[in-house]
C-alpha cells in the first residue's frame, strides 16, 4: 500500500501537480498513523489478555487456599466447642454433692484442656501477592479490600487465641502446683499406656480440685474466653465465606 502511494507521489511530482501531491502525502501520513494505532491496539489487547490470564491464575489459587482454610477453621471451631463444653461439665460436677468417678473427671480434663486452639490458615499465595505488589492485579475492588482486611483479622484472631492459651495454661499450672496428679489423668484416659508410663502403685485422686474456688475461678475464666473465641471464629467464618463467594464470581468458567 505504501509503495502504491509512493508511485503516485512520484508521478504528481513529475507532472508538477502540487495540490494533488499534498493530498496524497496527507493520505500516506494518515495511513501510517492508522497502522501505528492498530499496532498499539493489538499490543494493548495482548497485554490485557496476559493480565487477565494472570489474574485468573491468582483467583483460582486463592480459592484453593481459602477452601483449605475453611476446612481448618471448621475443625478448629469443633475442637474449641468440645473444649468449652467439657469445661462447663467440670463446673457442673463441682455443684454436685457426691463426687463423680475419677475417670470421668480425668476425661473431662483432657477434653477441656489438652488441645491447643490455633488457626493456621493457608495464606502463602496471598502473602506472596501482597509482598510482591501483585494484589493490584485483582481488578475487583471489593475483593481486593477483603483480602487486605483478612490479614488484619487473622492477627486479631491470633491475639484472642493467645489469651485463650494463657487461660488454659493457668488451669494446668494451678492443677500441677496444688499437689494434684497429671499422671492419674493419663492413666484414667489410657494415655499412660500409649506413652509407655507404668501405672502408679497408689494413685492420687484429683477429686479434691472440685472443692477449690481457685480451680473454679480459673475454669470460669477459661469458659468466658473460649466463648469469646467462638464469637471471633464465627465472624472470621463469615468473612471467609464472603471472600470465597467473591472469588467464585470472578473466576471464569
Amino acid at each position: 500500500m505504501l509503495k502504491f502511494f509512493r508511485n503516485i507521489r512520484k508521478q504528481f511530482i513529475a507532472e508538477k501537480k502540487i495540490s494533488n501531491y499534498l493530498l496524497y502525502a496527507v493520505g500516506e501520513i494518515v495511513l501510517v498513523v492508522i497502522g501505528i494505532l492498530i499496532a498499539l491496539a493489538i499490543d494493548n489487547a495482548n497485554e490485557l489478555s496476559i493480565k487477565k490470564e494472570k489474574e485468573q491464575i491468582y483467583l483460582m489459587g486463592l480459592k484453593d487456599e481459602f477452601q483449605t482454610s475453611k476446612i481448618k477453621l471448621q475443625e478448629l471451631m469443633r475442637v474449641n466447642r468440645a473444649s468449652y463444653e467439657a469445661a462447663k461439665d467440670i463446673v457442673h460436677l463441682m455443684d454436685q454433692e457426691e463426687n463423680p468417678p475419677e475417670k470421668q473427671l480425668s476425661k473431662l480434663f483432657i477434653d477441656a484442656f489438652a488441645s491447643d486452639i490455633f488457626f493456621n490458615p493457608n495464606n502463602s499465595l496471598l502473602f506472596e501477592m501482597i509482598n510482591s505488589g501483585s494484589l493490584k492485579d485483582i481488578t475487583n475492588d471489593t475483593l481486593r479490600i477483603r483480602l487486605t482486611n483478612w490479614v488484619a483479622t487473622i492477627d486479631d484472631i491470633a491475639n484472642q487465641e493467645k489469651f485463650l492459651g494463657e487461660q488454659r495454661t493457668n488451669i494446668v499450672e494451678w492443677f500441677r502446683t496444688e499437689g494434684h496428679s497429671i499422671r492419674t489423668i493419663l492413666e484414667n484416659t489410657g494415655m499412660s499406656a500409649q506413652l509407655g508410663i507404668q501405672k502408679q502403685k497408689e494413685p492420687i485422686s484429683n477429686l479434691s480440685a472440685l472443692k477449690s474456688v481457685d480451680f473454679e475461678n480459673n475454669i470460669l475464666l477459661f469458659i468466658i474466653t473460649s466463648q469469646s473465641t467462638t464469637d471471633h471464629y464465627i465472624v472470621l467464618m463469615e468473612g471467609l465465606d464472603n471472600i470465597l463467594k467473591l472469588l467464585e464470581a470472578e473466576i471464569e468458567p
